[in-house]
């Protein structure tokens, strides 16, 4: 060091503990708005970790129904061997790549075609509320679907009879 920088150095004089606290208190709580809320939901490990993350960033849910997360990761988890670490490298991708969810679809179409399909496989799970396809679909979810959960404050799902018993087969006049 030469002795301009030298001199620049002592004129700064103590660190202020003040200052640095402020300093500490003000990047913690920035990083701490950077950590996804979904993490702070309680998971029962990495792989089901991993799935709610992973389901927040898809469906852009500030909350998931736990129970329901249970049951389609388990479900997924089933139906698929490699999911959870097909999961995981999807994760691994965005916190590395810093990517935007809605080109996440994209990235993985264009350069990782092995773990593509997971994305949709999740957002299907959450939103149509069924797990697998054809013989091998299993139904786990109609009205807490997350098809159903967002209009439900303007549209009823269709299947349910809101009137009394039988109303629905008295012809029109």
């Amino acid at each position: 060091m030469n002795s301009k920088n030298a001199t620049r150095v002592q004129e700064r004089g103590p660190i202020d503990p003040t200052k640095r606290r402020l300093l500490i208190s003000c990047l913690s709580a920035y990083s701490a708005s950077l950590i996804p809320w979904a993490w702070s939901q309680p998971v029962k490990d990495s792989g089901h970790g991993a799935f709610i993350a992973l389901s927040a960033i898809l469906t852009g849910r500030q909350a998931l129904d736990q129970v329901q997360a249970e049951r389609l990761f388990a479900a997924l988890s089933k139906s698929d061997p490699g999911f959870v670490h097909a999961m995981q490298a999807i994760l691994d991708l965005i916190n590395k790549q810093h990517i935007d969810p809605l080109a996440l679809q994209k990235i993985l179409d264009d350069g990782h075609p092995t773990v593509a399909m997971v994305p949709r496989k999740i957002v299907l799970a959450w939103y149509v509320g069924v797990v697998g396809e054809g013989d091998q679909a299993h139904c786990l979810a109609y009205e807490t679907a997350l098809m159903s959960v967002v209009v439900a404050d303007r549209l009823k799902p269709p299947s349910y009879a809101y009137g009394a018993y039988g109303s629905w087969e008295k012809s029109p006049t």
